[in-house]
């Protein structure tokens, strides 16, 4: 299937509410400019390297997305163009970026990344230090936290990841009571975004679902 039948059938089953980013990590630009050529704007990278680079040569109203864990020390980087970093996970990082936001006179918008599968192997809080983090994030003029990024547990039991994403949304709603910025909730990929779109998510993350599963 074709780069623009996957996306239209995508955006067929996922209400206009929720943001499709598609994950172009990996992917060459060609295939990035197809999904663009259709429409589409918002576009995941894991890697600063290859954002720079695509940010380079590919058109500047694509919406770039950080998806991957970002160090302190790359966010000097990407701090001029970035739209959306969905992986913040500590307090140093915070500081981080918006001293670099300061420097370009912009307010970066973030997620919290919350570990909700509680496996080592994965980055975020955890439920229970969300508050500090945000909380912090509130003295800095140039930083809005607009809601909360997770991953789900890699399993095909889809009652696991169904308890998962129902706790971060309970976390996600406690928030947006208070915060009418904050109404963002990133959960979901190609294997079980359908699952997240059950449990309120308003953004996915969608790779293989549109680009193939391996690069062509």
């Amino acid at each position: 299937m074709s780069i623009e039948y996957n996306l239209n059938n995508l955006k067929s089953k996922v209400s206009e509410s929720v943001t499709i980013v598609a994950v172009s990590k990996t992917k060459a630009n060609n295939l990035i400019m197809k999904a663009y050529e259709t429409g589409h704007r918002v576009f995941g990278e894991n890697k600063i390297q290859e954002m720079i680079s695509k940010y380079e040569s590919l058109p500047k109203d694509i919406k770039w997305h950080m998806i991957g864990h970002l160090q302190r020390n790359k966010v000097k980087y990407i701090a001029p163009f970035i739209s959306l970093i969905h992986g913040v996970d500590s307090i140093k990082l915070l500081n981080e970026i918006n001293k670099h936001a300061i420097k370009h006179n912009r307010v970066i918008e973030c997620l919290i990344q919350v570990n909700i599968s509680n496996e080592a192997t994965k980055y975020g809080v955890s439920i229970n230090e969300i508050d500090e983090l945000y909380n912090h994030s509130l003295t800095l003029q140039n930083v809005l936290i607009k809601g909360f990024m997770a991953m789900a547990s890699f399993t095909n039991d889809e009652s696991k990841i169904n308890i998962e994403f129902k706790s971060i949304k309970v976390q996600f709603d406690r928030y947006a009571k208070i915060n009418s910025n904050f109404n963002v909730l990133s959960i979901g990929m190609s294997g079980d975004y359908k699952i997240a779109l059950k449990n309120g998510s308003t953004m996915v993350r969608i790779g293989s679902k549109i680009f193939g599963e391996r690069m062509i």
